[in-house]
């Protein structure tokens, strides 16, 4: 053991002095490796931060990885059942969405049926409907009509309103959908409920208010009468539809449960991985009350990581690969360079036989300078890699904020120094078994 660090040791030494002595046959050595070690970087990095990215996203609209979703239907008491069990539990969010119309009372709203801004904007609705007799129509910001009728020629509807998504919450959901706030504040759940329900609008809704000037007046069907919102801020929720959130008890003094059960979407339960007594508790609850499908109530577990992971897959493979070829390019240029430099050194290496220096010690020698020269080429990329992603976060975060706050991933890193080695050792090899095979009697022939 001990002879072998010696060797090792030894070997790095004269590596490091070779490497000094050529410093022009280590730069184009390191020249020729870069674009291969830097592509294997650029790739693990991207997919790593596109990985990041559609993680970021897949949680804002599904949850954050291993919550527990489980769906309540609103037949009979089931509402008030469940919303009674979770009430103070902060593992557990309860959510329900529904229909809202905010402006002026009895138009119709400029976004009819809840379409997005650019579809307003470009005077484009929904997909197209068929009727049974063949014919076509769209749906625009002032109702359907037929394909080829200009949507001027229906009848003006005076007022501005905005029809959105409200959806009504136990707590704070962001514990499980991180939504990323863009300005003003969130709810606060600790407050006393508010007679004028507070809502936060995500960032499709947010551009409809300030481009209309759309009255503070928010109606729901079944609601006791219409409500005046404070809008508190803006989030980003990764929905591309006009939405707004708001507690579920300040709704609630304006919309009787029953009401509530006709225009919810169903109640939809959140919980913490540890939260499974609350599904055992209201099973019991919902089946005590008589109703069937107690008993079938699943909670399913959130699997962003494994969704994003598939997705990403093939396309981190199909560049890898790419990477890989450049790689090879690397490796034949540094062989050459090293085959070249075991040429010009054959009498260094025969008399270096002649004083008893062993064949793998020979060997080892001009490895190590290839490996060497493959972890200085690993950290050339590395430094450039960091410094690409920087500028790239530094300059395009503000078009795309999951980049403002991505960091270098580490992965990226290791696969640099990995893929220098590689390229070392393959690119070594050979000069270095020609290193060893040289005879003692070249000396006496110099």
């Amino acid at each position: 053991m001990i002879r072998l660090k010696g060797r090792l040791r030894s070997a790095l030494i004269i590596g490091l002095q070779g490497i000094r002595a050529r410093k022009l046959r280590t730069l184009l050595s390191i020249m020729s490796l870069f674009l291969g070690v830097l592509a294997v970087v650029v790739v693990q990095a991207a997919s790593e931060t596109a990985r990041r990215a559609a993680l970021g996203e897949t949680e804002l609209t599904m949850g954050k990885d291993g919550t527990l979703q489980m769906y309540v239907p609103t037949e009979g008491k089931a509402l008030e059942t469940a919303l009674d069990t979770v009430k103070d539990r902060p593992d557990v969010v309860a959510t329900t969405d529904m229909s809202a119309i905010i402006g002026e009372p009895k138009v119709t709203p400029i976004n009819r049926g809840g379409m997005p801004f650019a579809a307003v904007a470009e005077g484009q609705g929904g997909p197209r409907l068929t009727r049974p007799d063949g014919g076509e129509f769209i749906c625009g910001p002032r109702g359907c009509y037929p394909i080829g009728q200009k949507e001027s020629s229906l009848p003006e509807t005076p007022g501005q309103a905005i029809e959105l998504r409200l959806s009504a919450m136990t707590g704070d959901v962001r514990q499980f959908k991180p939504f990323r706030q863009q300005s003003g504040q969130w709810l606060d759940f600790a407050s006393a409920a508010s007679l004028a329900p507070r809502i936060v609008l995500n960032k499709e809704a947010a551009k409809f208010f300030g481009t209309y000037a759309v009255p503070a007046e928010m109606r729901i069907s079944g609601a006791t009468a219409n409500m005046t919102p404070q809008i508190l801020g803006v989030v980003d929720d990764g929905i591309g539809e006009p939405r707004a959130y708001v507690r579920m008890d300040e709704l609630q003094n304006w919309l009787p449960a029953e009401q509530l059960r006709q225009g919810g979407t169903g109640l939809q339960l959140l919980m913490e991985p540890h939260a499974t007594d609350v599904m055992q508790i209201l099973k019991t609850r919902l089946a005590a009350s008589g109703l069937e499908f107690a008993q079938q109530l699943r909670a399913e577990p959130v699997d962003s990581r494994e969704r994003v992971a598939d997705q990403l897959a093939l396309i981190r493979w199909v560049f890898l690969g790419m990477a890989g070829l450049v790689l090879l390019i690397g490796v034949a240029g540094i062989l050459n360079v090293g085959l070249a430099t075991v040429g010009e050194r054959v009498e260094e290496f025969a008399l270096r036989r002649a004083v008893g220096t062993s064949r793998s010690l020979l060997a080892g020698i001009v490895l190590a300078e290839t490996l060497l020269t493959g972890l200085l080429t690993a950290g050339a990329a590395i430094g450039t890699g960091m410094l690409a992603l920087n500028y790239v976060g530094r300059y395009l975060g503000k078009v795309h904020p999951v980049l403002a706050t991505t960091e270098f991933p580490w992965q990226a890193g290791v696969a640099g120094v990995v893929a220098g080695l590689i390229a070392g050792l393959l690119g070594g090899l050979i000069p270095a078994l020609r290193a060893a095979r040289i005879p003692i009697a070249t000396v006496m022939r110099a």
